[in-house]
């Protein structure tokens, strides 16, 4: 049973996983990288999310591994402060607060300052931005106020890329426009290495990245031409050189040196990643067909891993040999999403625009793209005044089975419309949609909407309509099943008509007072029998279809209205000119049963019911909506915003990842067979344990050795010992005499008698275990008892050193 709280606003994911830099931790096994107000750490090898570090009020602008504490963790954010985090236990150690917006962040081994983009003068709609340096205060308060600032360049560029620390503090390099400056922090000596806007090739030389070499007082720094200049003695007025190198046909988008130096590396607009050895430049190597433009690139500490994050989305995870191991993926934003946001029936994923062409499924649970469906089957060329075919609408069947999709061409200068409806049925051996039919120019001018049937039947009935003023129904050829019939409904501008799907005959014909329809929707469950629409001139109608007459009106703005599949309950949203409220109520009645105000500063562009794969248990009525479906919906920003009565931790941490979370700490074998020796240890002394555990622990133990690499194995000797004491079964009878003393072994000579001892040496007052019970004990002899009092006394506490 769900804890009842207040249902609020929660992001639950598809925010820019390529806002900023990744940063890799010190060992590589996993990756850090900002997303929205969160900074979320995923497995290089598995891909899952392991933590997701919340804490910022604002969007998070940069990450840096603190340079004397490789596990812990620092991080700025709009809202205009620093966290420190140890992020592999997702703890927030300190917050300083520095009391501006803060646009990226630097950090250096020498010295105890960091380095941060901030507007001039604090002035939030400034154009003009500055470096500066800001000393964190040594405090033990978990809270405390940056008091030491300094600028260091009064004018720089916003973008992170454009400034880097060089030789772990040694200097600082920032450029803009067509200058680069260089600032070393200890002299307090400043450099300036201009450049003219073009040469005689006709080259355009402003600068769009820089980064430093790692060892050697080396600047990179990539231009809008595609051109790579490698920057030395720049320390000495006008006696700097530099080499220039070229392969990019676009502006260089990133650059980043290896951990070592060794490695440079380039990426841009033709998703290649370039590698350039250090020093012989000419024998570069490639890894091309990465699947979109490279947007930053991050290397690992220790060499083994490099990452991109591309403007799709996604991050791509590559190995030293130029091979990618893994791919993070995030919901693609485009230009626009066309298609709505939509529900596949069979995997419950979120679906909508992915990359040009292509429907993305969306996992809502895991905050991660299951996969993408290519529905134009056309290349697509990023370069701007191309023509191409784009999607622009997708509706699925009830069941899962049938999937339509409409896509037009876009682009400039196109000489009337051209258009495509596809049919596409899933196909169980592929376990996926698999093109059916394809019907050229369906209507005369553009499609306004689709949608099937809702029915369970096999074959399938599809809806169309479009602004030729036409409505058209589309239906498999074997279409026998003439008992399953249902309501149609049409709006046309102020019109609202009424079509049984039978006989498509014109059933009824509602008008009401001037307002052209924006949305229509059915009443789901028992209120099957209400149609409702909303206007343009701000009011909801709704029609009794039994009684064929308006139930109420309502006055609300409302842009978006739909139906809960899965219960009575419709969610209306309405858009004013600062915030979005939303309203939800059952059709039989215009009193709301819920309203949440302010639910965002954006307007709502799409929404929908996801159902639930197990309800939730909420008693208040107010709160009954959410019981067997979520509502999602998608902002103008494009962020994903979902309502719930968990708190944000709840929602973005479960158990599972808690689990995960302590599952994923570096545990070496060594660790966990002397960690359960302890614990057997721990056991013995607390508790009784049976043969039979100690049968199954010594299948354990058998199993780790046999599993785990020879060469990170512990000592044969500490092996040996806690194998054999593994195997090893203590006897758990108790003496009543002498407290809790266990008997674990007997003599050699009662060994040799042992048939007739055990029945022998029996008390009645202090029986064996019911195994070993099976005729009533005898009483024994004084000599008997004098030689078990002797047995007692013994000390074989060594035992239990094997």
């Amino acid at each position: 049973m769900v804890a009842e709280g207040d249902v609020r606003v929660v992001r639950c994911g598809g925010s820019r996983l390529n806002y900023r830099k990744a940063v890799f931790t010190a060992d590589g096994k996993y990756l850090l990288c900002v997303s929205g107000d969160f900074i979320k750490l995923y497995s290089t090898s598995t891909e899952e999310c392991i933590h997701v570090l919340q804490g910022h009020k604002n969007v998070v602008t940069g990450i840096e591994l603190n340079p004397q504490n490789h596990l812990q963790l620092y991080s700025c954010s709009l809202d205009g402060t620093i966290k420190l985090w140890d992020f592999m236990d997702g703890i927030l150690i300190k917050t300083f607060s520095v009391g501006c917006k803060l646009l990226a962040l630097y950090t250096a081994k020498n010295g105890n300052c960091v380095y941060a983009i901030t507007p001039k003068n604090n002035n939030e709609a400034s154009d003009t931005f500055q470096l500066i340096s800001i000393k964190l205060p040594k405090s033990v308060d978990q809270e405390c106020e940056v008091t030491q600032l300094s600028v260091i360049f009064d004018d720089v560029s916003e973008s992170p890329k454009c400034t880097a620390v060089g030789r772990d503090g040694e200097y600082i390099a920032t450029a803009r426009g067509l200058n680069l400056f260089v600032f070393y922090l200890k002299s307090k000596k400043h450099f300036r290495i201009p450049l003219s806007a073009t040469s005689k090739k006709g080259t355009n030389n402003n600068f769009t990245v820089v980064t430093c070499h790692p060892e050697e007082d080396c600047i990179a720094t990539g231009h809008k031409d595609g051109r790579i200049r490698l920057w030395r003695n720049f320390n000495h007025k006008q006696e700097y050189t530099y080499t220039s190198l070229h392969w990019h046909h676009d502006a260089v988008m990133d650059l980043a040196f290896s951990a070592q130096g060794t490695k440079l590396l380039s990426g841009g607009i033709e998703s290649v990643l370039v590698q350039w050895p250090f020093g012989s430049e000419s024998n570069r190597e490639y890894l091309p067909r990465l699947g979109a433009a490279i947007e930053h690139i991050s290397t690992s500490p220790d060499g083994s891993l490099l990452c991109t994050s591309h403007v799709d989305n996604k991050i791509s995870i590559i190995n030293a040999s130029l091979r990618v191991s893994a791919i993070i993926q995030g919901m693609v934003k485009g230009n626009d999403v066309k298609t709505g946001l939509t529900i596949d029936p069979r995997s419950k994923a979120l679906v909508l625009n992915g990359k040009p062409g292509h429907l993305q499924f969306y996992s809502l649970q895991n905050d991660k793209q299951l996969y993408n469906l290519d529905i134009v089957q056309h290349e697509f060329v990023q370069q701007a005044g191309l023509q191409y075919f784009d999607l622009v609408k997708a509706v699925f069947s009830t069941r899962g089975d049938w999937l339509a999709t409409v896509e037009e061409l876009q682009g400039q200068d196109i000489e009337g419309l051209e258009m495509q409806l596809k049919l596409w049925e899933f196909e169980d051996k592929s376990q996926s949609f698999v093109l059916n039919t394809t019907i050229n120019m369906p209507h005369e001018d553009q499609v306004t909407c689709l949608c099937f049937q809702d029915s369970e039947i096999d074959s399938p009935i599809l809806v169309t309509t479009g602004k030729d003023g036409l409505f058209k129904v589309w239906m498999l050829r074997d279409d026998s099943d003439i008992y399953n019939s249902s309501l149609l409904a049409v709006s046309f501008e102020e019109i609202v008509t009424v079509w049984e799907t039978n006989t498509w005959d014109l059933k009824e014909t509602f008008c009401q007072p001037p307002g052209k329809i924006r949305n229509l929707c059915f009443g789901r469950m028992t209120s099957a029998k209400y149609l409702l629409a909303s206007t343009d001139d701000g009011f909801i109608n709704c029609w009794n279809l039994l009684t064929c007459a308006l139930e109420w009106r309502a006055q609300l703005n409302v842009s978006i209205l739909l139906s809960d599949s899965s219960s009575e309950y419709i969610a209306a949203f309405s858009c004013g000119s600062e915030s979005t409220n939303l309203f939800v109520f059952k059709p039989d009645k215009p009193n709301p049963v819920y309203i949440q105000k302010d639910v965002c500063r954006e307007k709502v562009q799409w929404a929908v019911f996801v159902p639930r794969d197990v309800p939730e248990s909420l008693h208040s009525e107010s709160h009954h909506w959410l019981i067997r479906s979520q509502l999602y919906f998608l902002t103008e920003n494009q962020e994903l915003m979902t309502f719930s009565t968990e708190s944000p931790e709840e929602k973005l941490t479960p158990l599972s990842k808690q689990l995960a979370v302590e599952e994923s700490m570096p545990v070496t074998p060594f660790h966990i067979l002397l960690g359960k020796r302890r614990q057997q240890e721990q056991d013995l002394e607390t508790e009784k344990i049976s043969a039979g555990s100690h049968k199954a622990q010594g299948v354990v133990a058998i199993r780790e050795l046999l599993h785990t690499p020879a060469h990170v194995l512990p000592a044969a000797s500490v092996l040996c010992t806690m194998f054999v004491n593994s195997l090893l079964i203590s006897k758990q009878a108790k003496s009543a005499g002498e407290g809790s003393k266990d008997v674990e072994m007997e003599s050699e000579k009662s060994e040799d008698e042992s048939e007739e001892e055990v029945e022998e040496i029996k008390e009645e007052h202090e029986p064996f275990p019911d195994a070993f019970s099976e005729e009533i004990p005898q009483k024994l002899l004084k000599s008997q008892e004098k030689e078990l009092r002797r047995i007692r006394k013994t000390d074989y506490s060594w035992i239990s050193a094997l």
